[in-house]
């Protein structure tokens, strides 16, 4: 085999230079990098991939916090070093036809929640992509639903607990706390 034949079977063969054209590849290195500055506490990082609108949608129906408001509920956990650990076992990118925006779903293990999903909406912000929505679930198999149904439905008719003097920034109302 001549070797200008082989050199461009080689070519062929090789596997997409590490900058890869298919946005997706950076849609999945924002995602991991936001994950990645969670389990470092480095808060302007975990921060900074978001939107300044960015919503951020917890395991808790209360839950619904807007990036600056969530950003005020973390502080302490970035604060002490230790936020949480998100590791994402799968995860599904699709993108707008115009390429500017991407939604995603995921599958994550985490130590302290078990098994969740995460699914979300990126933005392209100048040559940027930012996080302007995510949303935190904890799957429930389905035998398991009639009875964790019930256990809601009562947990629901329970009377409000009594006002705090000042909101608590915290913990959330369903007592999530970051592992650490």
């Amino acid at each position: 085999m001549p070797i200008a034949s082989l050199l461009c079977l080689m070519l062929a063969a090789s596997p997409a230079p590490a900058g890869s054209s298919d946005p997706r590849t950076a849609i999945a290195a924002v995602i991991d990098d936001w994950h990645k500055a969670a389990a470092e506490a480095d808060e302007a990082r975990y921060f900074g991939h978001f939107t300044a609108d960015a919503v951020f949608l917890g395991t808790d129906a209360t839950e619904r916090w807007t990036r600056d408001a969530f950003q005020d509920w973390a502080k302490p956990f970035f604060a002490r070093g230790k936020a949480w650990s998100f590791r994402s076992v799968s995860r599904n990118i699709s993108l707008a036809k115009d390429g500017t925006v991407a939604w995603f779903d995921e599958a994550l293990d985490t130590p302290n929640m078990g098994p969740c999903r995460g699914s979300g909406v990126l933005v392209k912000e100048g040559g940027s992509w930012k996080i302007a929505q995510y949303n935190l679930s904890v799957p429930i198999p389905n035998a398991l639903m009639s009875e964790l149904k019930g256990r809601i439905d009562a947990y629901l008719k329970q009377p409000p607990a009594p006002a705090k003097s000042e909101p608590a920034k915290s913990e959330p109302a369903n007592g999530y706390k970051p592992k650490g």
